[in-house]
C-alpha cells in the first residue's frame, strides 16, 4: 500500500542498462541523462567515489586504492552491488526536482537477447533493492526495433542490428516476437581492444581504452574511405618504457577492427540465411535497420548492404534506439505489455 501511494509520485523510467553506456527515460519527458556505466569505487573505504560521466574521467588515471569499475560486462551485470548504486543513482537524480524523499518508480530495462534466467533475476533484483516498485524487462532488439518505429507488431518482417557497447544483437521481428536472432559478444567495446592489440602488436605501442575510443570514432571506418584520415596515437613505447607519438591512417585502424567487424556482417548474413522466405521478402522491401552506438562506425551500412544483397538504414538517433522503445512501451504500457518479458517483479 505504501509503496502505490509513493509511486504516486514517482516517475516511471525507462532504462538502456548498457555496457559502455547508461540512459534513462522519463515518461513524458524523454531521455534525460545519458552517462557512462562506470563506477568509482574507493577499495579501502568500499565507498563509491563517482558515477558515470565523473567516475570516466578517473578511468586509467587513478591511484592504486581508487578503481573505475564497468559492473556490466557484455550487457549484463557482473557486479550486483555495484549496478545497484548506479542504478539508485540513476533513480535518485530523476526524482532530485520534484520531493519524493523514497522514489517508487516502475521501471523497465532493456537487457540483452539470450541472457540466461540467472542474469535476468540478477538485472530485476538489482533494480528492485534499488527503489523500484515494479520491474519491467525488454529484449535490446525488441526496444531498439520499436525505438526506431519499425511495425513490430504486423504480420511481417523487420529486422534490426543493435550494435551496442558489449554485445551486437541481430533479429528478425514479426507480431512483436523475435523469429530468428544472433547475440554477438563482439560490438564496440571489443573494437576498442582490437585497436589496442594491434597498436601494442604492430606498432609497440601500449595505448589506454580512452584513446583506442576517440581513435576509433575520428578514424574508424569498414570500408576505404575516398578522403584519407589521419590521428596520432599516443601512449607508452613497449621497447624503452617512454611516451610515443605514432600518426595512424583510417587504413590501419580498418585492418585493426577487420576480424570483429566481419563476424558482425556473418552474424547478420546467418540470421537471414535462418529467416523464413515471407519475411525475407519483407526485409527486401523495408531494409535492414542499424541501430547503437556501432551503427555510426563509417561505412557500416554500406559494408552489410553489400554483403547481403538489401538495403540498409541507419536509425535516426541510433545511440537512444534501445532507450526510446522502453520510453514507447511506458507511454502505452496496456497495449505493449505483450512484447515484455515476464518477471516477478510486476503487476
Amino acid at each position: 500500500m505504501l509503496n502505490r501511494i509513493l509511486g504516486l509520485f514517482s516517475h516511471d523510467v525507462g532504462i538502456d542498462l548498457g555496457t559502455a553506456n547508461t540512459l534513462v527515460y522519463i515518461k513524458d519527458r524523454g531521455v534525460i541523462i545519458n552517462e557512462p556505466s562506470v563506477v568509482a569505487i574507493n577499495q579501502k573505504t568500499k565507498r563509491i567515489l563517482a558515477i558515470g560521466e565523473e567516475a570516466k574521467a578517473m578511468v586509467g588515471r587513478t591511484p592504486s586504492h581508487i578503481v573505475a569499475i564497468k559492473p556490466l560486462v557484455d550487457g549484463v551485470v557482473s557486479d550486483f552491488e555495484v549496478t545497484e548504486q548506479m542504478l539508485k543513482y540513476f533513480i535518485s537524480r530523476v526524482h532530485k526536482e520534484g520531493f519524493t524523499l523514497l522514489p517508487r518508480p516502475r521501471i523497465i530495462i532493456g537487457i540483452p537477447y539470450g541472457v540466461t534466467e540467472v542474469e535476468r533475476r540478477a538485472v530485476e533484483e538489482a533494480a528492485v533493492n534499488a527503489g523500484a516498485r515494479e520491474v519491467y524487462l525488454i529484449e535490446e532488439p525488441i526496444s531498439a526495433a520499436i525505438g526506431a518505429r519499425l511495425p513490430i507488431q504486423e504480420a511481417s518482417g523487420c529486422m534490426i542490428v543493435d550494435i551496442g557497447g558489449g554485445t551486437t544483437e541481430v533479429a528478425v521481428i514479426s507480431l512483436g516476437g523475435i523469429v530468428a536472432s544472433r547475440s554477438l559478444r563482439i560490438a564496440g567495446d571489443k573494437l576498442n581492444e582490437d585497436i589496442k592489440t594491434y597498436a601494442r602488436e604492430k606498432l609497440n605501442l601500449m595505448l589506454g581504452d580512452r584513446t583506442a575510443e576517440e581513435i576509433k570514432i575520428e578514424v574508424g571506418s569498414a570500408i576505404p574511405l575516398k578522403e584519407k584520415l589521419k590521428i596520432p596515437m599516443r601512449g607508452r613505447d613497449l621497447v624503452t618504457g617512454l611516451p610515443k607519438e605514432i600518426i595512424v591512417t583510417d587504413e590501419q585502424i580498418r585492418v585493426a577492427m577487420k576480424k570483429s567487424v566481419d563476424k558482425i556482417v556473418d552474424a547478420v548474413k546467418t540470421t537471414i540465411e535462418e529467416t523464413p522466405p515471407e519475411l525475407v521478402a519483407d526485409i527486401m522491401g523495408k531494409g535492414i535497420v542499424i541501430a547503437g552506438g556501432g551503427a555510426l562506425l563509417r561505412g557500416l551500412d554500406k559494408l552489410i548492404s553489400h554483403a547481403t544483397e538489401t538495403k540498409v538504414h541507419i536509425a535516426d538517433d541510433p545511440l537512444t534506439c534501445v532507450v526510446r522503445g522502453t520510453g514507447v512501451v511506458l507511454e502505452d504500457l496496456d497495449l505493449l505489455k505483450d512484447v515484455l518479458l515476464p518477471t516477478e517483479f510486476q503487476k
